[in-house]
C-alpha cells in the first residue's frame, strides 16, 4: 500500500492530476484509486497497490510542489503520541536568536543558528558557541523575551489540543532552553517538555549549559521511548524545520518538516509549505468540527 495525500492550489488542478497520473504509469507504478476526500473537499488522495515512495514523491514535487503533503506505506490514522520541534515549529521565532538580540548579538548569533540548521554545523558545537556568547546576559532577559518575542506558530494551539483530544500524547522536545520550552508548552498544552538548560548563577547567564544536552539523537529516543510506552507499538507523529529534527522525522510514522529547511524536508515522508499548522490535521483527515485548543 502506498497513500499520498496533498492540498495544493486548486487552480489547474484537474490537468495536474492527469499528468500525475501519466507520470506514475509511466514509472511503472499502478494507481488505484484518485479522489478527493469527502471530509473536506481539498485533501487529494492517490491510491496505489504499491510502488516506492521516493519515486511518487518525485514526481509529486514535479507537480504539485510546493503543496502540503504527506506519503505514506500504511493506513493513514490518527496518531497516539506526538513530537514536536519548538523554534520555527511551534513558536514562530529562534528563541537564541531573539535572545541574543537583548545582548546586541543577534546578527552574530543568528547567523551560527541559520547554518546549524540547515545542517553546516555540528549540532552541539553551534549550541556551546552561541550560548556562550550570551555570557552576563540578565536572567531578566529571558522573561522579558518570552513576553515581548516569542508568539506561537499559526494552528500550534489547535494541532495540540485537537491531538489530544483524540487520546494523543504530546510532547515538546528542542534543542533550546527549559527557560522558554516550559511556559511554550504550558500554553499550548504539552504534556512533556524536553529540553536543554541554561546555567544561570547570580542572575546572569554563565555562557554555559547544564547537561546532559538535547540534540538530534535525544529528540528521537523521546519519540521512540513515548512508543515503547504503549504495550501495541504506537502510531507516531513528528514535526519539525531544522537537521537535528531530521532522525526523529525518520522515525515518525509521519514525519512532518514544516516550512522547512532542505535537508529536513527531503528526510521527512510529510511536507507543510502551503498551509499552517491545521493542514498536519486535514492530511490525518480530521475534519474542522473535531478541532479544539484546548
Amino acid at each position: 500500500m502506498l497513500i499520498a495525500r496533498l492540498i495544493a492550489d486548486p487552480r489547474g488542478l484537474e490537468t495536474r492530476v492527469e499528468q500525475t497520473v501519466r507520470l506514475i504509469e509511466a514509472a511503472g507504478m499502478r494507481i488505484a484509486k484518485v479522489q478527493m476526500l469527502e471530509f473536506s473537499g481539498e485533501v487529494l488522495q492517490f491510491a496505489l497497490p504499491e510502488g516506492e515512495p521516493d519515486q511518487l514523491r518525485k514526481i509529486l514535487d514535479e507537480v504539485f510542489a510546493p503543496c502540503d503533503m504527506l506519503i505514506s506505506t500504511r493506513e493513514i490514522s490518527v496518531p497516539q503520541v506526538f513530537v514536536s520541534d519548538m523554534d520555527s515549529t511551534m513558536i514562530g521565532q529562534e528563541c537564541i536568536d531573539e535572545l541574543a538580540d537583548y545582548a546586541g548579538l543577534k546578527d552574530r548569533v543568528a547567523e551560527i543558528t541559520e547554518r546549524a540548521m540547515q545542517g553546516e554545523l555540528d549540532f552541539e558545537s553551534a549550541l556551546r558557541e552561541r550560548v556562550g556568547l550570551l555570557a552576563g546576559l540578565s536572567e531578566d532577559a529571558i522573561a522579558e523575551c518570552l513576553d515581548q518575542r516569542i508568539t506561537p506558530m499559526t494552528g500550534a494551539a489547535v494541532l495540540v489540543g485537537t491531538l489530544r483530544n483524540h487520546g494523543c500524547r504530546t510532547i515538546l522536545v528542542t534543542g533550546g532552553f527549559h527557560h522558554f520550552a516550559d511556559p511554550v508548552g504550558k500554553m499550548l498544552a504539552f504534556e512533556r517538555v524536553v529540553g536543554n538548560r541554561l546555567e544561570v548563577t547570580g542572575g546572569k547567564l554563565t555562557g554555559g549549559l547544564v547537561s546532559p544536552i538535547t540534540d538530534s539523537r535525544v529528540k528521537q529516543q523521546v519519540l521512540e521511548e513515548e512508543v515503547s510506552a504503549f504495550t501495541d507499538g504506537a502510531v507516531s507523529l513528528a514535526s519539525g524545520d531544522g537537521a537535528n529534527d531530521i532522525p526523529m522525522l525518520e522515525a515518525a510514522d509521519f514525519g512532518f518538516a514544516y516550512h522547512a529547511k532542505p535537508k529536513a524536508r527531503a528526510a521527512a515522508n510529510g511536507v507543510i509549505e502551503q498551509g499552517d499548522l491545521t493542514a498536519i490535521l486535514k492530511l490525518l483527515e480530521i475534519p474542522s468540527s473535531e478541532w479544539t485548543s484546548s
